[in-house]
């Protein structure tokens, strides 16, 4: 069966183009909106399509023990353009799934362009034509001022929103290896790697203790009024907001030492900042869990007292950006669209989704939603048990409306396993490991 309309998607990145995929992929024309270059962000340094703004990690890959693992695995068993242009641009990055960004817009640019059944249009879109028979909103955690404040009229809602850092990006070549050295955590790399995908800058205690009173006393940036009030999101927390929890709270964090032996003195260090392969050539890498609200010279100043960078030089410096999310349990009903206005349905980080893969499996169901649509079929959800499955469920009616927050997916979202032989519950790894063999084994029957 063929659609008599096209669907119209809203916003390139991730999550659209995943969307996108999904429709055309099941014989439905799609029309695939994208504002930049005509628009562009506060974020965004280019204009390709699912463009990664943040870090260059969709995290670990490990679909035995994690989450996102899991979460990854099921995309790959749906056919996500998303995973698979990620796993065709990795770079190394010890348990993880990192990319070369560059590559990986570009992959998933020139497969939305050469599919006959997407037509891109650059243009911003700031208001929804009654003509339009199906639409998906992607547009993220950036979206335009017109089109955020029709969705905030639409929804009856006020806005919600929260602050996202963007992590610095260091030359390879300026990194002094005389004092850094290459080490995965515990040795671990993927693929049967090495075990040597991070760089690691170490700090004595004296020297961690000056880096904090360095990031407590810089200058940060200056934010509107609107802007004073508005949580940050705890995945994507700026490093200096976490030094302020506490002086001990980034060796915790993402200065945490353990698992590291110093390679030039076999000495343990106090605390390590680590550095992660942001492109195929290994020429950048960006400074991981580094997110900051720091003032441009204030984070040169502040990064170049660390051991082993102390004459770095920044591809690009960190950032700070507000984005906009929806109260999806209060107004998305089960197949993501708008109650009241049934032709709009929502996809990716807009509604209350935290993470690149999270976005994209979102909008993998978001197309798929609107092809069976289209194509006049019933919609069956994903089960529970399953990473997509919770993932729907918590936004669209599992967290509670009153303190909606952008999540991740955690096993937390999962329904309860059975109890064991012993009528107790599994835990710690055993729990994990559990979890994910039967959302495996839930999706591939799904599919």
């Amino acid at each position: 069966m063929s659609s008599p309309y096209p669907v119209h998607v809203i916003g390139g990145g991730l999550a659209g183009c995943e969307a996108s995929f999904q429709l055309a992929s099941n014989g439905i024309p799609v029309i695939l909106h994208e504002m930049r270059p005509i628009r562009k962000t506060d974020a965004h340094q280019s204009a390709g399509l699912a463009e990664l703004v943040c870090s260059n990690s969709f995290r670990s890959d490990d679909a035995a023990a994690n989450a996102i693992g899991v979460l990854h695995q099921e995309m790959r068993i749906l056919g996500s353009l998303i995973l698979q242009a990620a796993d065709a641009e990795k770079v190394p990055a010890g348990g993880a799934l990192a990319v070369d960004r560059e590559r990986f817009s570009a992959v998933v640019e020139a497969q939305i362009t050469a599919h006959p059944l997407i037509t891109l249009v650059r243009e911003e879109v700031r208001a929804i034509p009654d003509e339009w028979q199906q639409v998906i909103v992607a547009t993220g955690p950036l979206t335009s001022p017109g089109l955020a404040e029709a969705i905030r009229c639409w929804g009856g809602e006020d806005d919600l929103a929260f602050f996202d850092a963007i992590a610095p990006i260091v030359h390879f070549d300026s990194v002094n290896m005389d004092v850094a050295w290459f080490q995965s955590r515990y040795d671990k790399s993927t693929d049967g790697g090495d075990g040597k995908d991070y760089i690691n800058c170490p700090m004595t205690e004296l020297q961690y203790e000056e880096f904090i009173n360095a990031l407590l006393t810089g200058e940060k940036m200056v934010f509107k009024e609107w802007e004073e009030n508005t949580p940050y999101f705890d995945g994507c927390m700026p490093i200096e907001i976490m030094a302020s929890r506490g002086r001990e709270t980034l060796r915790w964090g993402p200065m945490k030492p353990v698992g590291l032996t110093n390679a030039h003195d076999g000495s343990r260090p106090h605390a390590v900042i680590q550095l992660r392969q942001d492109n195929a050539l290994g020429t950048l890498y960006n400074m991981v869990g580094f997110q900051t609200k720091l003032k441009y010279a204030e984070q040169v100043r502040v990064f170049q007292t660390i051991p082993g960078l102390e004459r770095a030089q920044f591809a690009r410096l960190g950032g700070l950006h507000r984005n906009t999310f929806i109260n999806s349990p209060r107004l998305l009903d089960n197949q993501l669209r708008l109650k009241g206005r049934p032709k709009l349905r929502f996809a990716g980080q807009i509604t209350g989704v935290e993470g690149y893969v999270e976005s994209a499996a979102i909008g993998l169901l978001a197309g798929r939603m609107a092809a069976t649509e289209a194509k006049g079929f019933k919609w069956q959800d994903p089960p529970l048990e399953t990473a997509h499955g919770a993932l729907l469920s918590h936004i669209t009616g599992g967290a509670m409306a009153d303190s909606f927050q952008p999540m991740n997916v955690n096993f937390g979202l999962f329904p309860e396993l059975p109890l064991n032989e012993k009528g107790r519950r599994l835990r710690g790894r055993d729990r994990k490991a559990a979890h994910a063999q039967r959302a495996l084994r839930y999706m591939a029957g799904w599919a």
